[in-house]
């Protein structure tokens, strides 16, 4: 008997039933049966079903004589289940990768509940995904499981069959199952909800719900959209059927109006000539199902009077109020800024005309807050040149990461124009505004962000996927107002010099957000581990992929999960995404798996960690300074070539052990490659190459000679004679994966790919 029973109607997805179908067979749960249902599909839906069951024993194919639609077709793969639990997964959507697996840890983790609630994102055209909005309501914190009046919010999450795993006996026992016509699924949830014992939630997204473009059934213009009612006639019999459920009634007459108004309102539902119909049945279910006294929430009040009282016309004069005003919102909000940059643009000509002040303006990562190179270089001006003044410029959510001692400039403000037009220096490891004008007597220092792997500059004119719309005139009229780059290394020296051709003059003294790693102590180590929450005595590895030009959507390439389940209880990751990627690379795991996106300072994140791994990642060559372990996994390294283009070929010549898949990557930290002696030779090349100047003493080298005009600066202390503090791991002597029992049965196809 298998764990799952994954029931699959299709009916007209021909397009999206392989992926659909893929997603669940590639499980790393593979204890399943997968029951496709082909409801007398009119395409190659059946064809499609019969060539997976020929594929894999685990598929069912059931074909339907005649088209029965989305609920009884249902109905037909309950009748064929023999899984312990039931998941139902429409035929466009998809399970995520190791969805099952989750789910099942859960339903162990939880005693075998009736009902598993799961989360779900929306995907679009566009590969653009967005959460359930309502995620909040399957937190695992407190009891489990539990009842519904216990999390009654759970009502809030969307009335959908697939966002669920039924234990079958519960389901078998209550007698449930899917009525014919639309909104088959409201009379199926609610009292599958209300009838459960115990409920369980997780906080995972199981399920990618495909938003289509065209031929969604609820989409689609028909008169069958007056099912609703009769789909809510039947929530309310299960409800009268069973007096202990009484309590629901009023929550179920609320959810019942607002579904009703929101399928008149959308504006493709109802045919013409129909809406005064529909409207008239919705208030006799109004009349029919209201208790009186049931108080109604302030922002659905509109909602239940157009209902209550059908007021139809009435109701769409408010919508044309509401949309112009909203539209003379829009155009007097358009001109109000239109009329403000004027003013600003006039404030800063007027700026432009006085002297220049002895002060000095930094900012990073287009607004970001406090850090890099400039962070760097902030604090060395304070505490070099205590003469001059510094600001800083930041958008108001990074404002809390900028020094008490530094002043606070928002963009696009009088502020932020008078600080451009009158400090002395300048300095970003990004292009200021465009209409900055560069002053007589001004100083601006480019420090960059990192050492070239990726192509940069003129060299993205052959590489249009990573250059996008780059106006090159306008990076080099940018480039024209620099005195001052920054360099760690000749590589790095010889590439900006040829890619960002210009007058200035390069400083190759180091990267100044590198001297923490020479200064840091053991002590400034453990604080920041536990302010991070990583474990003592574990191996805390930095994950920090970068950007891939060649995709639309960034997405983690490690299941983390499943890598942490091969290491073992002692490893833990701090998972960084790049800041051109929104959102965690991973859901939390535990404590396992610590999001450290919105961290302020990467250099902290090095200090804390053990090993670095990533892929194309500007920061292996920083945190080579650290001379600690690093691991690549270039399991794309082709595809990131052809797009981006390098200056060389990593893999050979990395800063230490290589990975070409994740089952690499886990056998190099496994058999302790990791940190072995050739990792350590290569890192020594690679520290040689491109670490020569990062000694601690870059940001003050840059200040004494920009700022005070010195000559004789600081030597560089060579590479044999520095001492970065030691990770918290290196006084392991062995792999702690040696205490961990590794699988002896044979591994699934999916981890051995």
């Amino acid at each position: 008997m298998p764990r799952f029973s994954v029931i699959v109607p299709a009916y007209k997805v021909q397009a999206y039933l392989h992926e659909c179908l893929e997603s669940v067979l590639s499980q790393s749960y593979p204890d399943l049966e997968l029951i496709a249902v082909d409801d007398c599909s009119p395409d190659a839906c059946g064809a499609i079903i019969d060539e997976f069951a020929a594929r894999d024993a685990r598929v069912r194919a059931v074909h339907l004589p005649e088209n029965q639609g989305l609920g009884r077709a249902r109905n037909a793969g309950l009748e064929e289940a023999t899984g312990d639990y039931l998941v139902f997964l429409d035929s466009d959507d998809t399970l995520t990768p190791d969805a099952l697996r989750a789910i099942a840890d859960r339903i162990k983790e939880t005693g075998e509940p009736d009902v598993l609630v799961f989360d779900y994102a929306r995907t679009f055209w566009s590969g653009e995904a967005r959460r359930n909005k309502v995620a909040a309501q399957l937190t695992e914190q407190g009891p489990a499981p539990f009842r519904l009046e216990d999390r009654p919010g759970l009502l809030r999450v969307i009335m959908v069959a697939w966002n669920k795993a039924y234990r079958r006996e519960f389901v078998e026992r209550e007698g449930f199952a899917f009525p014919p016509g639309y909104y088959e699924d409201t009379p199926w949830t609610y009292p599958v909800l209300m009838a459960a014992e115990t409920i369980a939630t997780l906080d995972r997204v199981c399920v990618h719900y495909r938003q289509r473009r065209q031929g969604n059934i609820l989409g689609t213009t028909s008169r069958k959209h007056f099912d609703v009612f009769e789909q809510y006639d039947r929530v309310f019999e299960f409800v009268a059927a069973r007096p202990e459920l009484a309590q629901w009634r009023p929550v179920l007459f609320r959810r019942m109006v607002d579904h009703l108004a929101t399928v008149f309102t959308k504006p493709d539902r109802l045919p013409r000539g129909t809406r005064a119909e529909f409207l008239r049945k919705a208030r006799a279910h109004y009349r029919r199902y209201r208790i009186p006294g049931t108080p109604v929430p302030p922002r659905t009040r509109l909602r239940h009077t157009l209902v209550h009282f059908g007021v139809h016309r009435t109701f769409r004069a408010l919508q044309a109020a509401m949309s112009w005003r909203r539209r003379t919102v829009k155009l007097a909000a358009k001109a109000l800024r239109a009329v403000r940059a004027a003013a600003l643009q006039f404030h800063y000509r007027v700026q432009l005309r006085l002297p220049l002040r002895n002060r000095a303006v930094f900012a990073a990562y287009w607004g970001r807050g406090h850090s890099c190179n400039p962070g760097a270089l902030e604090t060395a001006f304070r505490a070099h040149a205590p003469h001059i003044r510094t600001a800083w410029i930041a958008r108001p959510e990074h404002h809390h990461t900028i020094p008490a001692a530094t002043r606070r400039l928002r963009p696009n403000t009088a502020a932020y124009w008078t600080a451009l037009a009158r400090s002395k220096y300048l300095v970003n490891n990004v292009n200021f505004d465009r209409r900055l004008v560069k002053r007589p007597g001004q100083v601006m220092i480019q420090t960059q962000h990192g050492t070239p792997l990726k192509h940069m500059g003129l060299d993205l004119q052959e590489r249009p996927a990573a250059a996008r719309d780059m106006d090159f005139a306008e990076l080099l009229r940018g480039v024209d107002k620099w005195d001052h780059v920054l360099s760690p290394n000749r590589h790095t020296t010889l590439t900006w010099e040829r890619v960002y051709p210009g007058s200035y003059t390069t400083l190759a003294y180091g990267y100044p957000r590198n001297d923490v790693f020479q200064q840091a102590t053991s002590a400034d180590v453990t604080r920041l581990r536990e302010s991070l929450g990583i474990p003592q005595d574990a191996i805390a590895l930095l994950y920090a992929p970068t950007h891939r030009d060649y995709r639309r959507t960034q997405r983690a390439h490690l299941d983390l999960d499943r890598v942490l389940r091969r290491l073992g209880p002692r490893h833990v990751v701090l998972a960084r995404a790049h800041y051109w990627h929104e959102g965690p690379l991973a859901p939390a795991s535990g404590g396992r798996i610590i999001d450290v996106t919105d961290h302020p300072s990467v250099e902290s994140l090095c200090l804390a960690s053990d090993a670095l791994v990533t892929d194309y990642s500007s920061l292996m060559f920083d945190y080579a300074n650290l001379d600690r372990p690093i691991v690549i996994h270039a399991d794309d390294w082709e595809a990131y070539e052809a797009a981006r283009g390098t200056y060389f070929d990593l893999r050979a010549f990395p800063p230490g052990a290589v990975a070409r898949s994740e089952d690499e990557l886990i056998d190099i930290f496994a058999t302790d490659h990791w940190r072995g002696s050739r990792s350590t030779q290569l890192r020594t090349a690679f520290r040689e190459r491109f670490c020569p100047y990062d000694d601690g003493r870059a940001a003050e080298r840059v200040v004494r000679h920009v700022v005070l005009g010195e000559t004789d600066l600081p030597p560089v202390v060579p590479l044999a004679e520095r001492h970065p503090v030691p990770s918290a791991a290196a006084g392991l002597t062995r792999s702690p994966l040696a205490t961990v029992p590794q699988p002896t049965a044979s591994l699934p196809v999916t981890d051995r790919l």
